[in-house]
């Protein structure tokens, strides 16, 4: 088979994703059914319209052969232009915001992309704003085009051409709501567009991050200041330009820690592993159907799968320190320790450990310092510094963790203050949390960081 026609196979994969329907959990009186859109090559539903922006652009003339796309994006939408990019022999340039996951940086770059990541917290025009960054630079690069999901409006057309038309296929035409979210607003438009003409009854159900100033938008007609919001990929902090907010019914409120959660139940209670933006749409979903009084058929868009959220909101301790999954609360130093020596997870080394293992262990755990612990006892502390005076003075990988640990530690008790957790702090060290013959773990000034941002969250 030549290249030319297995890139075209490749790219026939793109769309005709599943439907299934939700039968664990609670949906009130409706059928509640999922458009699993992270069966698609790239793993989001964006893989569509990365497709079909490309091809139109191929079309009118505005790309030509070996040149350069460029594309602001959160992630998806990027991975779905590299992969579509790589296949048909263009350069990509991504630019994505810092707060989007490492998986969809590492995912661009693997398919070839150049990645740029920049700030999140700078508003719309901002030179740091990563649409402005996008158009900035496809100026500045001979033979680029810059998509711009955002302002494209081949983007809600594949979805009015594509999406919609496989939902009421697969519905066999009966469906009373769809619910989804809003990014660039193109899968709600394309929907909403598709849905008017063959079904006017059918409600429109916007799911939004808190945060986000489209749900009070829908509600209101009124722009309102935006704030911030950890799920990724919808929420706005501006109306979408190529959005026709006017086909959205109904808008429900989903804050993060609602939507990160629901996205872990779901894994559980029906085995879909969705992204961060799928439990804020499915916590919407069930929502809207518990409030019926009637049977109701119900579709929600599940834009994209949750390998590339493996490193946060399927990382246990990830959620810990955001402050979305609940410890137990001693109210004393115990509540700051980030991994308590009582948990299932062992991130400790005996001292008869080589550097090595201890190095795998930190990398593992994505932490900079071990406890070295023998007989239950605590004896020693190695850390990243250790490491390297070690093997950079001539020693090795290979020698024991006994002979290069430190073993001046400085211990508190759980009952101390943060004022002797400060000075433990301020004289270098790690601060070793004991209470009698047990140990709870260690607190460092990331700990504390993190435990204050908790406090001043939940204030």
């Amino acid at each position: 088979m030549s290249t030319a026609n297995s890139t075209a196979k490749m790219l026939t994969h793109i769309g005709n994703t599943p439907m299934v329907e939700l039968r664990h959990l609670d949906t009130g009186p409706c059928r509640l059914f999922a458009k699993l859109e992270q069966t698609n090559p790239g793993g989001s539903i964006k893989d569509r319209i990365a497709l079909g922006m490309v091809e139109a652009a191929e079309r009118d003339g505005r790309l030509k052969p070996g040149g350069t796309i460029v594309e602001a994006t959160s992630g998806n939408t990027g991975i779905g232009l590299a992969m579509v990019a790589s296949l048909k022999g263009y350069k990509m340039i991504l630019i994505i915001p810092d707060k989007m996951s490492e998986e969809k940086i590492q995912h661009g770059r693997a398919l070839g992309a150049e990645v740029i990541v920049t700030r999140t917290d700078v508003p719309p025009g901002h030179p740091l704003n990563y649409q402005t960054m996008a158009k900035d630079i496809a100026e500045r690069t001979p033979g680029a085009l810059y998509i711009h999901q955002h302002h494209n409006h081949d983007n809600p057309t594949v979805h009015e051409m594509t999406t919609a038309p496989e939902i009421w296929d697969q519905m066999d035409g009966d469906i009373d709501s769809v619910v989804g979210g809003i990014g660039t607003a193109g899968t709600m438009t394309g929907l909403g567009r598709y849905f008017r003409k063959v079904a006017p009854h059918l409600k429109m159900v916007l799911a939004d991050p808190a945060g986000s100033l489209l749900a009070s938008y829908v509600h209101t007609g009124q722009i309102t200041e935006a704030g911030a919001w950890i799920v990724e990929g919808i929420g706005e902090d501006e109306l979408p330009a190529v959005g026709d907010m006017n086909l959205i019914d109904e808008a429900i409120v989903i804050d993060d820690r609602e939507s990160l959660t629901t996205a872990r139940n779901l894994l559980k209670a029906e085995g879909i592993m969705g992204g961060s933006s799928t439990g804020t749409i499915i916590a919407a979903a069930l929502k809207w159907c518990q409030l019926q009084t009637e049977p109701k058929r119900v579709v929600a868009i599940i834009p994209d799968g949750g390998d590339k959220y493996l490193s946060k909101m399927y990382n246990d301790h990830w959620m810990i320190d955001q402050g979305f999954i609940d410890q137990k609360n001693y109210g004393d130093l115990r509540d700051l320790i980030a991994r308590r020596h009582d948990e299932r997870e062992d991130i400790t080394v005996p001292p008869d450990a080589t550097l090595a293992i201890a190095l795998g262990k930190m990398r593992l755990a994505n932490i900079s310092q071990l406890p070295v612990v023998e007989m239950d006892e605590v004896v020693g502390l190695i850390d990243e510094s250790d490491l390297l005076h070690t093997v950079l003075g001539g020693g090795n990988f290979a020698a024991h963790v006994a002979d290069t640990m430190t073993r001046c530690l400085e211990t508190l008790s759980p009952d101390d203050s943060l004022d002797m957790l400060k000075a433990t702090f301020d004289k270098g060290f790690v601060a070793l949390i004991r209470d009698n013959d047990q140990y709870w773990g260690l607190v460092t000034r990331t700990d504390l960081l993190n435990w204050l941002r908790r406090k001043r969250l939940a204030a």
